[in-house]
């Protein structure tokens, strides 16, 4: 998640109230100075101007990128696609994820995206799950939803400007699907075989319908996901040879 030139600098203008908004929709929400105290669930998507491309700091969403997660045989392949699909109006990305042990798929699952490039926000819009069983056939499709279906609406994946403390949900699906997450450090360091990477975030993963369920999750600037519980990042696309 990042953006830089000209055309961010009339967009900050633009949020910070200096020049006056064009079109229907309001100026995005001014940015966080301290995290709330309880959990974030309404982030004013349709008072923002999102996008389907961009680059926020823990979040790459170009065409073309592609980061792998590696634990023993398994791994985990993240590729930025250039399809896209519409929700209420905004053109979200996906970014296919597929996991595998050895040469057999797991799972497949389509990420919705879009990013807000006046403050670096990444939103979830949903996602489209395949489970596949030693034989190569699907068997299910568990967590699947997709927002403004029934009372299903955007989640926050990513802030942009990440503050210790913060918490927020990432999927709002009511008996679907509802991940949250809590920022744990800004600070955190991470060495892989992929690189060494500094001023990471760490994340605490649980959900409201899945009770005692914890993950951790790091970002890493310029990189996006870089551990995933046991997956550590092993390989990935430079930012400047993704095509976007």
């Amino acid at each position: 998640m990042k953006f830089i030139g000209a055309k961010s600098v009339l967009l900050i203008l633009l949020a910070a109230g200096l020049l006056p908004a064009c079109g229907s929709k309001p100026a995005a929400p001014p940015r966080p100075t301290e995290p709330p105290s309880a959990w974030q669930d309404d982030f004013q998507v349709s008072q923002r101007k999102l996008e389907s491309t961009g680059v926020s700091r823990y979040f790459v969403l170009l065409p073309g990128y592609r980061a792998v997660l590696s634990s023993g045989t398994g791994s985990l392949t993240i590729t930025v696609t250039n399809d896209t699909k519409v929700f209420g109006g905004i053109t979200a990305r996906a970014v296919e994820e597929r996991e595998t042990q050895g040469s057999n798929l797991l799972e497949r699952t389509l990420d919705y995206y879009a990013l807000d490039p006046a403050t670096g926000d990444v939103f979830y819009f949903g996602e489209e799950v395949d489970v596949y069983d030693a034989a190569g056939l699907q068997t299910a499709h568990p967590g699947a939803w997709l927002a403004y279906e029934n009372d299903n609406r955007p989640g926050l994946i990513m802030p942009g400007t990440p503050l210790v403390g913060m918490k927020y949900y990432q999927e709002w699906a009511p008996g679907l699907a509802m991940d949250r997450a809590k920022v744990i450090s800004i600070s955190e360091s991470v060495s892989t075989t992929a690189g060494d990477f500094s001023d990471c975030l760490l994340t605490q993963e649980s959900s409201r319908i899945e009770a005692g369920v914890v993950e951790y999750k790091t970002y890493c600037p310029g990189v996006g996901l870089v551990q995933d519980e046991s997956y550590v990042l092993s390989n990935y696309i430079p930012v400047a040879d993704a095509n976007p």
